[in-house]
Formats: structure tokens, sequence, C-alpha cells
């Protein structure tokens, strides 16, 4: 296990492989444990590295709320302390979000920047669903009901209700831990301000954003927002997928991701 050191504070990481640095930021409720399925694959031609949040998996917790933006000066300090000078950075969801700041900001530090289901801002639909999540966070099974079924499309739930099933056994008591709900509780909140549409026109590094047709957390038009404010963008859409894009589609995910992360400069010209 590694930590890289932040404001006092123990930032946990992998590295897997070598070769092109893919670093791999994290969706809201998930840790580097998420990506287990994904490691031979992004690893096997890519240094692949894996980062926990503050208020995630094995990092340290924080204790007042805080703004989403020091997410992204967690992962200034990471690639610093690997000295990395750029990096591809795939971002999903609250990844997204902090790699679309992290970009903003650090713009020479991005190789190549690939964005699946994420927002360029929190708007009155996502603070009141975070809203929600977070009166719900006083009951287990509500939270569940709450934040799960939303972010797989209704076939993926009906057809993998077996899944889905054993996953609201094994949640149970992880949403019945008070202290993983006060950290996403504090996660929710930090990006209750978040908004980049007027700082999106800075990043100069090529970008793939990936919609799911049936999306209902973060829905296709604020994909389609990010891609008309960063100038060298592209937009793919996976049908009958939701939210959770890694999961419903795995192949097609890892197949993006790679593709866009390590075609050459001069096939990229021409998709």
């Amino acid at each position: 296990m590694a930590y890289v050191a932040f404001e006092g504070r123990r930032v946990y990481y992998e590295e897997h492989g070598q070769g092109r640095p893919l670093l791999v930021l994290n969706g809201i409720m998930m840790s580097c444990r998420s990506w287990s399925e994904f490691v031979e694959p992004f690893s096997e031609n890519n240094r692949l590295i894996l980062l926990d949040f503050l208020d995630q998996g094995r990092s340290d917790r924080m204790e007042a709320e805080y703004d989403q933006s020091i997410q992204a000066e967690v992962v200034k300090t990471l690639l610093d302390h690997l000295e990395l000078k750029k990096a591809c950075i795939l971002g999903i969801s609250y990844g997204g979000e902090v790699a679309q700041q992290f970009a903003v900001k650090y713009t020479e530090y991005v190789d190549r920047l690939i964005l699946f289901n994420t927002t360029a801002r929190t708007g009155p639909w996502l603070g009141d669903i975070g809203d929600g999540w977070n009166l719900a966070a006083r009951d287990p099974d509500a939270y569940y009901l709450t934040t799960i079924p939303v972010i797989y499309s209704p076939r993926f739930y009906r057809e993998q209700n077996g899944w889905m099933n054993r996953r609201r056994e094994k949640l149970r008591p992880v949403f019945s831990d008070p202290e993983f709900i006060r950290a996403m509780v504090r996660l929710t909140n930090s990006a209750r301000n978040y908004d980049v549409t007027k700082q999106l026109h800075r990043i100069k590094a090529p970008t793939l954003v990936v919609s799911c047709q049936q999306d209902y957390l973060t829905p296709l038009q604020e994909q389609e927002l990010i891609c008309s404010l960063i100038p060298d963008s592209r937009h793919v859409i996976l049908p009958g997928s939701g939210h959770a894009s890694m999961y419903e589609q795995p192949l097609l995910f890892a197949a993006l991701t790679l593709g866009f992360c390590n075609c050459s400069r001069t096939r990229f010209d021409i998709l």
C-alpha cells in the first residue's frame, strides 16, 4: 500500500504496470478497489495510477466541510510526488468533475482527458438529488434506494436483478457505518458550488466525453455542454446504458479509454 502526504493527511494510491501514465479518478461512492476488474487491461500497456480522494476508500477522512477543488490539489500533489509532468486522466462522475477542475488549473499536466458520465456544473437537478441523498443518509435502506437504482439503466436493473440484490446486501453494512455516511455527506456537499462552465475553454488537451443514453443522474445534455466548451473534444454516446457505465458496458468502457489514451496523435487528428 502506498500513501502520499497532503496537508497533514494520508492519501492512498496504487500503481500497476508501465507505459504511458493513466490516472483514474473515482466516482463519489467508489475507491481504488472498484477498479479491480480493470487493473489488468488498464495496466497491460500503461502505467495505471489509482487514487482514493480524501473521504474515500483508504485515504484519510476529513472532519469539516470542504470544497471539491481540494481534490484537484490532491491530484496535483500525487503527480508531483510521482514526478509525472503529464498523464492521461480518466474521470467518471465525481471524478470527472475533479478532472475538469484539475485540467482547467493545471493544463500542462494533462496529456489526454477522458470524461465519463459527468457534468460541468452542479445545477438545480443534481443539487436536489444530492440533498435527497443527504436526507436519506439517516437510514441504510433509504440511502440505498435513493442512491443506487438511479445510476443503472432500467434494462440492466431488470436483467441483473440477482446481482443488484446481492449488491444491496453487501452495501447494507457499509451504509450502516456512520463514518462512511458522514464522509459521503461531505463528498456530496463538496460539489455543491461546482461550476467550471466559464473555464473549460482553457483546456487544451484532446478530450473524449462519453455519455450514456439512460443516464438519469448526469443526463446527456450535460455532456453536450462540456463538448461545446472544450475546444478539442469528441463526444461518444453509449445507447441503452445508465450512469454506471463501467459496470454496464465494461468492454466499451475499457476500449474507449485505452483507445483514446494510447492513440497516436497522427491517427487521433483524423478521428
